[in-house]
């Protein structure tokens, strides 16, 4: 696996613009960063990403089952007893499910470190399945990319003949939905709904805020219309505690994803994969957290944090790096400390995406800080396997 420069192509941020990918630039700061991509060989793909991709999410599903008929489990995941039994029946309907990304640590070198999982609100979707394949096709036409490049993303076929499969169990009227104000997750609610009409689904779009209550307890739409599924880009730990949240477990509203997803986006989910699994070679140790001082080579993680926030990390020297946001007064996890392998002060993440229960693809995102922030770049990779592309190794902070 190598970082290796390229020349950007002149009118990506036009071609952005008419895709609408126009959270390319957040903040004034590049999201998008095309003057690089990561080059793997087909071998690191399939054997060392896709495949433990495929493993760690068969191994994730097979706790489920453990996990919602045990209420000690249920309270160490902090989730609120009034929506255990909602969890449960959604798992033993096997409510279905769509997507899901998981994300690890990979420098080339050994196996495939899993940080976490992100299958309630996954994002990045879009740059993963769509702007990123497009840069792929057309540097090979312009030539900046030797021959026969490819990539690993077949992301968009997976949820089209995903959403087709599922197409009969999703109740109507359907609806994607995520909060009005954020350009990001519009933009990936917006993709996604292409992918179900792609799929012969009909699926309207409506704002979270716009979701309203009828008077016998059911989700409406602006026309007052009962909502049948629910596509949500929201999490659904903040919809249980929020308001409305009482109402989910009667209102006979579907969710995309399901009740039972919460579990797995759950960062409890590490330490009891753990149990099941020690020394598996794609796993950290982990542990939930005693609120005892964090010793040097772990990473405390809050159970619902998001985006990087809260992360607490003692490197093996004792140094400290810790990262700000809204997650201060939940549980947590520990998690042993495993670097991301480092380019140049970038550090990189891969993000892997499973749609159904297929590993189809990834994104790369880059920051600046061992901690994975909203503010990291996304960087695009190929496939190369005649090794042609020249660029330094990863280095590995101490």
């Amino acid at each position: 696996m190598r970082r290796v420069p390229i020349v950007e192509r002149p009118n990506w941020r036009e071609l952005a613009a008419e895709s609408g990918f126009d959270f390319h630039t957040i903040a004034g700061q590049p999201y998008w960063d095309e003057s690089a991509y990561y080059a793997f060989t087909l071998r690191e793909i399939e054997d060392d990403i896709e495949a433990p991709t495929t493993e760690l999410h068969d191994m994730a599903l097979d706790l489920v089952d453990d996990i919602v008929r045990n209420e000690q489990t249920m309270r160490q995941l902090d989730i609120p007893a009034t929506h255990w039994d909602w969890i449960a029946e959604s798992w033993r309907k096997r409510d279905p499910h769509l997507y899901g990304r998981m994300d690890l640590a990979y420098d080339g070198n050994g196996p495939a470190k899993l940080y976490e999982f992100n299958y309630d609100t996954p994002t990045s979707l879009f740059e993963a399945a769509f702007f990123q394949w497009q840069w792929l096709e057309q540097q090979l036409m312009r030539g900046a990319l030797p021959a026969g490049a490819d990539q690993f993303n077949s992301i968009y076929e997976s949820l089209v003949e995903a959403f087709g499969t599922i197409a009969t169990r999703i109740a109507r009227p359907f609806y994607a939905s995520a909060v009005r104000g954020s350009n990001e997750d519009q933009g990936t609610v917006a993709y996604l709904r292409d992918c179900a009409i792609q799929a012969g689904i009909d699926c309207g779009e409506i704002a979270i805020e716009d979701i309203g209550i009828s008077r016998d307890g059911r989700f409406t739409d602006l026309s007052d219309r009962v909502i049948g599924c629910l596509f949500k880009l929201y999490p659904l730990e903040d919809m249980m505690r929020e308001e409305f949240g009482s109402y989910l477990p009667r209102s006979g509203m579907q969710l995309i994803e399901p009740p039972w997803k919460a579990v797995l986006s759950n960062k409890g989910i590490l330490p009891l994969l753990w149990q099941k699994h020690p020394g598996h070679p794609n796993l950290l140790p982990a542990v939930f957290d005693d609120a005892t001082a964090l010793a040097p080579g772990w990473v405390r993680k809050p159970l619902y944090s998001r985006e990087g926030a809260n992360i607490a990390m003692r490197l093996p020297d004792g140094s400290a790096l810790d990262s700000s946001g809204p997650y201060t007064d939940g549980p947590c996890i520990r998690q042993a400390y495993h670097p991301l392998p480092s380019f140049d002060g970038r550090h990189m993440l891969i993000g892997s995406w499973v749609v159904g229960d297929r590993a189809c693809g990834m994104g790369l995102r880059e920051d600046h800080s061992p901690i994975t922030r909203d503010s990291a770049h996304f960087v695009p990779h190929a496939i190369i396997d005649d090794g042609s592309a020249a660029a330094p190794k990863a280095t590995l902070i101490a």
